[in-house]
């Protein structure tokens, strides 16, 4: 779907498509440099990083697993609640495995943070982020991000995987929603 059929939904395209295929090849290629010979297990985290994961996957040259958290914080609103439930659990034991975890945005950071602190006590050998998009402005927390793909203002966007109210998730671009459509 592009960004055009949705009308005034949408005020800004901050991130194209192809900035993001050209980013997530980038990211993938200092990805399998930098673990050339391990193991690796990408961890998603549903329902955002979904695109994400897919198009990263086949952007690497190294094979890897992939898993899937599902993890709430966040509910219908457009604001983190810090409360995090999990609600799916990986499939994978994490002791001794080399973990990415692929996240679509970091906002505030919370989910993030506590999920590092959960993955690390379950033994992991090491631990880094990949992420599309960062919001500096957001941060509530210090992550520590190794792959970054673009600093974004501290906008309500959607696309690429991000939604509101579970819509807007297949647009291509990520861009920011018009404030009238969630206010």
């Amino acid at each position: 779907m592009e960004s055009s059929h949705l009308g005034d939904d949408l005020t800004t395209v901050l991130v194209t498509e192809k900035q993001i295929q050209d980013k997530l090849a980038e990211l993938a290629a200092r990805i399998d440099d930098d673990y050339a010979g391990k193991d690796v297990l990408l961890v998603g985290v549903l329902k955002g990083a979904v695109m994400v994961m897919a198009d990263l996957s086949r952007h690497l040259r190294s094979h890897v697993e992939i898993d899937w958290m599902a993890v709430s914080s966040y509910g219908a609103g457009t604001k983190s609640s810090g409360v995090v439930q999990i609600r799916k659990d990986l499939d994978s034991d994490l002791s001794g495995r080399h973990v990415l975890i692929v996240e679509d945005i970091i906002d505030s950071g919370l989910t993030l943070s506590w999920l590092i602190d959960n993955f690390r006590s379950r033994g992991v050998a090491s631990l880094e982020v990949c992420a599309l998009l960062r919001k500096p402005e957001a941060a509530k927390v210090e992550i520590d991000c190794k792959y970054v793909g673009f600093d974004i203002p501290n906008d309500f966007v959607v696309g690429y995987g991000l939604d509101y109210a579970e819509r807007y998730r297949n647009l291509r671009d990520v861009a920011v929603l018009a404030p009238h459509v969630y206010s």
